[in-house]
């Protein structure tokens, strides 16, 4: 990759939708063109994180991610160099981590919870999205999730919502909504913030290909 890069920062609460988000913002950019880097890979070993004082763990804290690792990476990145990460399955024991590599694009995309945070990532955002959901509807879109993906019960996560999840939201994260350049509600659904973002990316790409066509 020649010339610098724009790093776009896009946070939201749990089950807020921002992998989804991402997913279908990809699909609207040309090939190439993006790359995105999940916190949600950046996570300590089981055995390295809080446990809460009933003996559960709590993932929801910025402890609970290698934010080292994750600011080093997204710096190689941010200089033209590939980066590989094994995939965090939320301790799936039958899902098998797969090796994932990270090509250097012009924009690149970092999401998670506690992008917003940690100073050292928030610092090297040109950009910050927030995804904007009401409790109640994140509540149950995770519980339908967690059922699904993790074959967790409900009443695992709604004790991980009330003791961990809720908590570190109001403490980590919510405080930086007022503070993000751009904020997509998506309590039903996020397609028209998605369009509108989709189409200032685009821009951006073409006045860098101009850029880069008259250097």
């Amino acid at each position: 990759m020649v010339g610098p890069c724009h790093i776009i920062g896009v946070a939201g609460g749990s089950a807020s939708g921002k992998t989804s988000f991402l997913r279908d913002l990809k699909k609207m950019l040309p090939d190439g063109s993006v790359s995105i880097i999940s916190q949600d890979n950046y996570y300590f070993p089981k055995e390295m994180q809080f446990v809460d004082e009933n003996g559960e763990i709590n993932f929801d804290l910025p402890t609970s991610i290698d934010r080292d690792h994750f600011h080093k990476d997204l710096v190689d990145l941010s200089q033209g160099k590939s980066i590989t990460k094994k995939e965090y399955t939320f301790n799936n024991k039958s899902k098998e981590p797969a090796l994932i590599t990270i090509q250097p694009a012009p924009i690149i995309i970092l999401e998670g919870l506690f992008i917003f945070y940690f100073q050292e990532i928030r610092e090297m955002l040109d950009l910050r999205v927030f995804l904007d959901v009401r409790e109640d509807i994140k509540l149950s879109r995770r519980i339908k999730r967690d059922a699904k993906e993790r074959g967790y019960s409900e009443e695992i996560v709604r004790y991980q919502w009330d003791n961990h999840v809720l908590p570190s939201y109001k403490a980590y994260l919510r405080p930086f909504r007022d503070d993000a350049n751009i904020i997509i509600t998506n309590n039903s659904t996020y397609d028209r913030g998605l369009r509108v973002f989709a189409d200032h990316l685009n821009m951006v790409i073409r006045e860098d290909r101009q850029d880069s066509y008259f250097l």
